[in-house]
């Protein structure tokens, strides 16, 4: 891999003006961050999560602090996406070599059992989607504390430091947030406490440049800068949760929180063409699908194929991924999810049956070597960052859909997940991304259900080269994968990688999503092979930080994000 751009690095209000319009000159608002001393970078989805990352780095923090002061803030500016509501998955290439792979994932609360929101034989979707049984207990803020607490230059109360300010004073909602908030504001306003905070006074939902005020939420993060962790797993804020679980029909309670706890899993690591690709293992499918998705395309040379031909390959590789997903994957500790799956034998053989010429159905999942002997031990948004010291992290949270369950606990300001829709609530029902799953992604309590998140680390002979992670539900893993065939297999610089134009195939439903921007050649090739097509304007959002050939720093934000906030004004 090369990194061909040299950046000029001048100072801090430099720095944050490439945060949010970019230093390429043939394509603006690519290159996100580079620090002026050299001291890190970060790549977020929101320039004031950015900026409050970056004045952690000149305040002595190092990437851990930096990202998890981006991950707080976007709690308060971003929270249609992700909070201390939600879970995480965390991938962190330590300085000194150690590379961890931290659970921070929704759990299952006690009382959860799996014909939970079944009525009268048939599954109700709303109800893992929107209200009390919807939510499962978050783990995102004890992952962070874990985080700086292991290697952190600053503490907690330090990080929470901007969430607070910008809850208190408030801020002017995005483009993108006042669009997530008018496609859920009749959910919104089933619920008080989120109506009070979210929708103006005659219930309609704030507009882009309408400020926002978080008040309740700034007392939380007070109380936790001040208590510790301890406030929201074994204090006021668990107790606030069982109170209103009680008077609205859930499940969760107090007690819930306090058995919580994140687990440290073991990194799955994968090769590609010469580099060590680090990913996240199961609960999350992510590390699992784009190993196997990439040991599938190993054998075909990329850079050869035309373009029609690539996305092509691409589809027919993913689609085989899906179908082992939804019949193979689930939380280790309680499902046996087969190592096999990233066994590179088993990729050649599903890569042999692709027809280049013709997209073809995948009736079933495949069958992966010691299937039955060989397992892995027991919307949202990414954040990218790296130092000078050698700290690598990756960071994917979320809440779920937009605004998660829609259920801000009252007193709180903490909008909740909506995470327990990831599992699989009847064989055969699918999602609200449309994903189907069986058996081992069965609700059980106590249990962490399927996810698509993929924070991924890149190593070239055991060094940090490359940390990506992306949003989107499942297209997280179909990002993840075509951003690094195009930086490896394609050679594009960070940006144009993430740029290029995505493609997307889960398997069920049988549809291959392209982009608008998708040349109308390559789409009309790919009809006659026989894909159906479905067009969408964009497709997901993918944050990156990489090191150049100088050792500079290059961070990366999704292009596309940006562009939309462009035309928006």
């Amino acid at each position: 891999m090369t990194m061909k751009l040299r950046i000029p690095i001048l100072n801090v209000l430099c720095l944050l003006f490439l945060a949010l319009t970019g230093i390429n000159t043939a394509t603006a608002a690519r290159y996100s961050a580079v620090t002026d001393d050299g001291s890190g970078a970060i790549a977020t989805v929101n320039p004031r999560a950015t900026q409050a990352a970056m004045e952690i780095y000149a305040q002595g923090g190092n990437a851990v602090d930096a990202a998890v002061t981006a991950a707080l803030t976007l709690g308060v500016v971003d929270g249609h996406n992700s909070g201390i509501g939600g879970g995480c998955f965390i991938l962190i290439r330590w300085a000194d070599g150690r590379i961890e792979a931290i659970d921070g994932r929704e759990m299952a609360p006690a009382a959860a059992h799996r014909d939970m929101y079944v009525r009268n034989g048939v599954a109700d979707k709303r109800l893992s989607k929107t209200g009390a049984l919807a939510i499962g207990i978050p783990g995102s803020l004890a992952a962070y504390d874990y985080l700086l607490k292991q290697g952190g230059n600053k503490r907690l109360s330090d990080t929470l430091a901007s969430g607070i300010n910008l809850a208190d004073q408030g801020f002017a909602v995005d483009e993108v947030f006042a669009t997530r908030l008018s496609w859920v504001a009749d959910r919104i306003s089933q619920f008080p406490a989120s109506k009070a905070v979210l929708l103006k006074a005659d219930g309609s939902s704030l507009a882009a440049g309408d400020r926002l005020i978080q008040k309740d939420l700034a007392e939380t993060y007070r109380n936790i800068a001040t208590h510790g962790i301890h406030y929201f797993y074994r204090g006021k804020f668990a107790q606030a949760v069982g109170k209103w679980m009680q008077n609205n029909g859930g499940i969760v309670t107090a007690g819930d929180f306090e058995n919580y706890v994140i687990k440290k899993r073991a990194p799955l690591i994968t090769d590609y063409r010469g580099y060590q690709i680090v990913g996240f293992p199961p609960p999350s499918s992510g590390g699992v699908h784009v190993g196997q998705i990439l040991n599938i395309l190993e054998p075909f040379n990329l850079a050869e194929l035309p373009k029609a031909d690539r996305y092509h390959l691409l589809a027919e590789a993913m689609k085989l991924a899906f179908a082992d997903r939804a019949y193979w994957l689930g939380d280790p500790d309680f499902a046996r999810v087969p190592k096999g799956l990233i066994d590179k034998s088993y990729a050649q053989s599903l890569g042999q049956s692709i027809n280049m010429t013709k997209a073809q159905p995948v009736a079933q999942q495949g069958q992966p070597p010691n299937a039955d002997v060989d397992f892995f031990g027991k919307h949202t948004t990414h954040i990218a960052a790296a130092d000078k010291a050698g700290n690598w992290v990756a960071i994917t949270t979320t809440l779920n859909t937009s605004f998660g369950s829609k259920v801000m606990i009252p007193g709180t300001g903490v909008m909740m997940n909506n995470q327990m829709d990831d599992f699989s609530m009847q064989p055969g029902v699918a999602n609200a991304f449309g994903l189907v799953g069986v058996e081992a992604n069965s609700i059980q309590p106590g249990k962490r259900p399927l996810s698509s998140m993929s924070p991924t680390l890149l190593l070239k002979e055991g060094k940090p080269i490359l940390t990506l992670g992306a949003a989107g539900g499942p297209t997280i893993i179909t990002q993840v994968v075509q951003g690094l065939v195009n930086n490896i297999d394609l050679d594009m610089l960070l940006p144009d990688a993430l740029a290029a134009v995505r493609v997307h195939h889960q398997w069920k439903p049988d549809l291959l999503l392209t982009e608008k921007a998708m040349p109308e050649s390559i789409s009309k090739e790919l009809i006659s092979r026989g894909h159906q097509i479905k067009v969408r304007n964009y497709m997901g959002a993918t944050q990156a930080v990489s090191v150049n050939d100088l050792g500079n720093f290059v961070a990366a934000s999704e292009p596309r994000i940006i562009e939309r906030n462009r035309q928006s004004k």
